[in-house]
């Protein structure tokens, strides 16, 4: 018999943040915030589609706005123009948010209770996917010049995810992208996606998202 103990770092971190996360879930059912932790690589239009959401619902629910990056404040700094309450995040070159990262984050966002919170995570389609930030869904975004190939390279994150949404459809005639393709691709990871093609630039497809957004917050509150 072996004179030592062999821990397994990366199960054990896992297994800390995913009861974080947990816990985080149930605190936000009780106060009936709904968290969307959304992804995607650099340059998708995170924050574009981010903005797009905030035009769209900031009348109607009470938002906030969790930016994360390795640093920089631009994102934070869009955000504040229009008036939601956001918080910058500099995650010390971590490549991924986890539980106690989101924690924090929620407990300096706000002090009023809100509906929605987005978390725009780092812009990063590997480290992201593996931990659970304690969100009550997650999105992704795709963006058309990135190609149609992106489902086979990093099954993981469109596995992970409740909806996929395919960005910068305004550009479908200058790149070599197939939709049909990519969606097929993503449905064999994941068959009970929600994918929705959308601008955020034009601002296509964008009330499909916030119509889906604003639904999954009210059958979130009714879990309280």
């Amino acid at each position: 018999m072996e004179a030592f103990k062999v821990i397994q770092i990366k199960e054990s971190v896992f297994a800390d943040n995913n009861r974080q996360a947990d816990r985080i879930r149930e605190e936000l059912r009780r106060t009936g915030t709904f968290l969307l932790n959304l992804m995607s690589s650099p340059g998708s239009g995170k924050t574009s589609t981010v903005l797009r959401t905030i035009a769209a619902l900031q009348n109607e629910l009470r938002m906030g706005i969790i930016e994360a990056d390795i640093d920089s404040d631009v994102d934070a700094s869009a955000v504040a123009r229009t008036g939601t309450p956001v918080l910058q995040l500099h995650t010390g070159g971590m490549c991924h948010m986890d539980a106690n990262m989101t924690r924090q984050g929620l407990d300096e966002l706000s002090s009023d209770p809100l509906d929605l919170v987005i978390l725009e995570n780092i812009g990063n389609l590997l480290c992201p996917a593996e931990f659970d930030t304690g969100a009550v869904k997650n999105a992704m975004i795709l963006s058309v010049p990135e190609g149609d190939d992106k489902p086979l390279k990093y099954p993981l994150m469109f596995s992970k995810v409740d909806v996929l949404l395919i960005n910068k459809i305004d550009t479908l005639a200058m790149f070599d992208f197939d939709l049909q393709a990519v969606s097929q691709r993503v449905r064999k990871l994941n068959p009970e996606i929600l994918i929705l093609p959308i601008s955020a630039k034009t601002g296509e497809g964008i009330q499909a998202w916030v119509d889906w957004l604003r639904q999954s917050v009210q059958q979130w509150k009714q879990t309280q």
